[in-house]
């Protein structure tokens, strides 16, 4: 189902440095056109919150995009990760071209109606 499955909807991850600095937090509302990736990403900052635009594509398995932040502080940040088989997480690496990388998760935030309808599959299963 991984290559098939719409990613649109909201995302919460998390992404580490390769240095000493503590992983960081972020929140992802992507939209998913066929396999075209569009979004928005925010995260803490040192000021206040970041705020960014994200593109790329979905295929198969395989998610890529580039995250811009919206004040252009920083180089754009290139993703590469594969998502798992039931399109709730994506895992892989990102990376400053030439600068440095490291490694990121986001899982797919469930709505109201997806958790219960997965409560309700967990008790059938019992």
């Amino acid at each position: 189902m991984g290559g098939q499955a719409d990613l649109g909807g909201d995302w919460d991850g998390i992404f580490d440095y390769p240095r000493v600095l503590p992983p960081t937090a972020f929140t992802a509302t992507l939209r998913d056109h066929g396999g075209v990736l569009t979004g928005e990403t925010s995260e803490p900052g040192r000021e206040g919150t970041l705020f960014a635009l994200i593109e790329g594509r979905r295929e198969g398995g395989s998610v890529a995009f580039v995250k811009v932040y919206d004040d252009y502080h920083a180089k754009p940040i290139h993703y590469a990760g594969t998502l798992n088989a039931d399109a709730t997480e994506i895992t892989g690496t990102w990376r400053i071209p030439g600068d440095w990388s490291g490694t990121f998760m986001m899982m797919r935030r469930m709505g109201e109606a997806e958790e219960t309808e997965q409560r309700a599959a967990e008790e059938v299963e019992r």
